[in-house]
């Protein structure tokens, strides 16, 4: 028996909610490469397991790598100007 539940996969840039299903290992036996070329068609996690409890995690891999370049955009704000001058002296301008 196949079930669909939600779950929160948190990568460390994205937050990504996704549909999981659950299958029974004998039945993922018995369906294996069609139950991976679904994850991988559908994007979606499979988890399998035996008597019930989980044991194993099937999920699609990231076809493009993620950069560090950007991967920061939109997670930070600035508040205050941050380019005028302020009203200290440093220690480098003292020469």
């Amino acid at each position: 028996m196949v079930t669909t539940s939600p779950a929160c996969i948190c990568d460390y840039v994205i937050m990504t909610i996704v549909m999981s299903e659950e299958i029974a290992a004998g039945e993922f036996k018995a369906r294996c490469l069609r139950v991976l070329d679904e994850v991988r068609r559908q994007r979606k996690q499979v988890v399998i397991t035996k008597r019930g409890k989980p044991v194993a995690k099937l999920v699609p891999v990231n076809e493009s790598p993620e950069t560090f370049i950007g991967s920061m955009k939109g997670t930070m704000e600035i508040i205050g100007d941050i380019v005028a001058p302020i009203d200290e002296k440093w220690e480098a301008d003292a020469g």
